[in-house]
């Protein structure tokens, strides 16, 4: 009776280490022939959080004496109008200057980049230097470069002014004073407009300086219908 009981107690014993070898085994990793995963292999999946709706590109009825093909942006709102044709223009939502970067002025559209390199100023590597942030001499262009999936350089005289219309890894910064002077849109907003606008497109930039007068624009709400339909 004893032995048979014994014999019980190791059968019981034995079934419980194989269940836990097969959990653990169900939680475990597969092995992957000793090697770590590479970087390709990682998915990014966090969600990026979207600005309000208002800076959501828009189609809108649109007065002004500038031609079509130009491009508006009125940094007191945080918009930026392409202008489609007469009485028309598309509308995006940007970021802007922080307070005291801000600026105004007539310019051209200098070059394009698709997924452009970032050289962060000398002025602006030692401003943030002197913060404790250490920005890197250069940055290749990727999902984490702070001037996302496209540029529009400015240019004015045939000179780079330094200044920028380009993309952004951070979308929720859509509609606030958070850059060193350049105008950031959404990468989709930001792709859109760069297969619109060519090189050498005419830049108005509203800000800090500009008269009342200097540039008649009149933004007249959202065109229905062309949202319903296109064009």
């Amino acid at each position: 009776m004893k032995r048979h009981a014994s014999k019980l107690v190791a059968i019981a014993i034995a079934t419980s280490a194989i269940l836990a070898a097969a959990n653990a085994q169900a939680f475990t990793p597969a092995p992957t022939s000793g090697t770590t995963p590479k970087s390709s292999d990682i998915v990014l999946v966090a969600t990026q959080k979207k600005p309000p709706k208002q800076f959501w590109r828009t189609k809108v009825r649109f007065s002004t004496d500038e031609a079509p093909g130009t491009i508006i942006v009125d940094t007191n709102n945080k918009f930026l109008y392409y202008i489609d044709g007469p009485n028309r223009a598309t509308r995006y939502g940007i970021g802007v200057g922080r307070e005291g970067f801000g600026w105004s002025g007539v310019v051209k559209v200098g070059r394009k980049a698709e997924w452009p390199t970032w050289t962060p100023p000398e002025e602006m590597r030692r401003r943030e230097a002197a913060k404790g942030r250490i920005l890197p001499i250069t940055q290749e262009g990727g999902i984490d470069n702070p001037l996302g999936a496209r540029a529009m350089y400015l240019y004015k005289g045939g000179r780079d002014t330094i200044f920028r219309i380009h993309g952004t890894n951070q979308p929720w910064t859509i509609g606030q004073n958070m850059s060193s002077g350049c105008i950031r849109m959404m990468n989709n907003d930001i792709e859109h407009l760069y297969d619109r606008a060519d090189v050498g497109t005419k830049v108005i930039v509203i800000g800090p300086g500009s008269k009342t007068g200097d540039t008649y624009f009149n933004d007249r709400g959202v065109d229905i219908f062309r949202q319903i339909f296109g064009g």
